[in-house]
């Protein structure tokens, strides 16, 4: 009780700067290995029963009380190169108050303020949204900002949990990684994380770091796994795009860190006889894998990306990269994943020579 007086008084210090349009109810979260404090609720999330001192403080349909003076002096970091239905890129990222906060505008009215330590952030969206359109941004690319802005070094990846270990799917968007998720979750196995793998350090290994228990899925993903795209329901109504919530449904969130044994890059689909397939990556190719697969990658400076170069160079001597190329046939999913399985058996059960060998293998 003291901690969580603690924390309540920390955000009542803050609210003569806030422009408060509702009266807050303090919410506790672990996302992605941080203690997450949210003045309501966050759609996807599971309220956490332990109380910590949080990493980062959320408040949501509230926005600070200097932001419109301080924007018109704004200085554009990011320009998305895609572009809303009315012309304009879907998002804008300025940097405020000389770089000590940053302001990302969507292109339908969404907005978010985070601060350069990734410890504060604020949400507000137009009366013909939702939180929950809100909180598809909020739990992907705006907590990737978070996390590059914290350091932490994040794949373009899911996450799945084999034994008391993980294996990372590696993929750009379209490779099919939370498709493969999915499947691996009807199987019984547990995934700790979608489209954003976070990873800490420990020691010598890097521990993937739960996310929250929904995996994103398109239409056609979920007609390809349950045999009819209205089997899952929507994320919000204004989106074509599903979940697959893995508290129910027979499937399960892994919610502790695992150690990353092994990373598997999709490779494009193919309709050869011999795939699903599985061969070993050369370390000079897989690290410009990870490279192009990091997560926010676009948004890296200087700085930034030379963290992320270390980094991603002692993940790969702590996990083996493998590419995966997967048949185009949706009816091979089931096989997709036994044939990652099988090949990192393999590779749990050889030794480390043999591991770090450049001789490929179908499966």
């Amino acid at each position: 009780m003291a901690v969580l007086g603690l924390i309540k008084q920390g955000f009542k210090s803050r609210r003569s700067n806030l422009a408060r349009k509702d009266e807050t109810m303090l919410l506790d979260y672990s996302i992605y290995g941080l203690s997450v404090c949210s003045s309501h609720a966050i759609p996807g999330l599971i309220a956490s029963t332990t109380v910590r001192q949080p990493d980062l403080r959320i408040w949501l349909d509230l926005k600070p009380s200097w932001l419109n003076p301080v924007l018109e002096e704004a200085q554009t970091w990011y320009v998305s190169a895609d572009l809303a239905e009315n012309g304009e890129p879907l998002l804008i990222i300025r940097s405020l108050k000389e770089g000590e906060y940053f302001h990302l505008g969507y292109a339908d009215g969404t907005e978010f303020v985070v601060d350069r330590t990734g410890t504060e952030m604020w949400a507000t969206w137009p009366d013909s949204l939702t939180v929950d359109d809100t909180a598809t941004y909020l739990l992907g690319p705006v907590m990737g900002l978070v996390l590059l802005l914290r350091g932490t070094v994040c794949l373009h990846a899911s996450a799945i949990a084999v034994g008391d270990q993980a294996i990372a799917l590696v993929g750009s968007s379209g490779a099919g990684k939370s498709t493969a998720a999915a499947a691996f979750a009807r199987s019984g196995y547990g995934v700790l994380s979608e489209d954003i793998v976070a990873l800490v350090q420990q020691e010598q290994v890097f521990l993937v770091q739960p996310a929250y228990p929904r995996i994103r899925l398109w239409a056609e993903s979920v007609t390809a796994l349950y045999g009819a795209e209205d089997a899952l329901p929507y994320l919000t109504p204004t989106w074509n795009k599903h979940y697959l919530e893995l508290t129910g449904n027979g499937c399960r969130f892994q919610q502790e860190p695992l150690p990353l044994a092994a990373i598997y890059i999709l490779d494009e689909r193919s309709d050869d006889m011999r795939a699903p397939s599985v061969e070993a990556v050369p370390a000079s190719e897989g690290f410009i894998a990870l490279v192009a697969n990091t997560y926010a990658t676009r948004l890296m400076d200087k700085t930034m990306r030379a963290r992320e170069f270390k980094l991603l160079g002692q993940v790969m001597n702590s996990a083996p990269l493998r590419r995966v190329t997967p048949h185009r046939n949706p009816l091979y999913l089931s096989k997709l994943c036994e044939v990652i399985l099988d090949d990192f058996q393999a590779l749990t059960s050889v030794a480390p020579a043999v591991v770090e060998s450049d001789q490929g293998s179908n499966v």
